[in-house]
């Protein structure tokens, strides 16, 4: 199991990841794109980067939009997993 990071050690990380907020003990972000098949090609490709890692983020879809929200369930919070799945997310784009 992963440590979880303290509100510092997030903040600093999400220096370098401006798409991305703390919120409920959660980091989220939300990208939009011109149209459902962009979103839904963006959604694979998190998903297989997911898979790799071993670790699954909460993905909604609406359209053209694509909401992430990550935290590592069995620390309790966000801890370097999801740090990093963030950081490989935002490179897709």
């Amino acid at each position: 199991m992963s440590d979880l990071l303290s509100s510092n050690e997030i903040t600093k990380a999400l220096s370098n990841l401006s798409d991305w907020n703390v919120h409920d003990g959660q980091i989220k972000s939300e990208f939009i794109f011109s149209n459902f098949v962009e979103a839904l090609s963006f959604i694979v490709k998190i998903g297989v980067l997911a898979e790799k890692a071993d670790h699954h983020p909460e993905i909604w879809n609406v359209y053209n939009r694509v909401s992430i929200t990550l935290s590592t369930h069995d620390a309790g919070g966000v801890t370097d997993k999801d740090i990093m799945l963030a950081s490989e997310i935002t490179n897709l784009i």
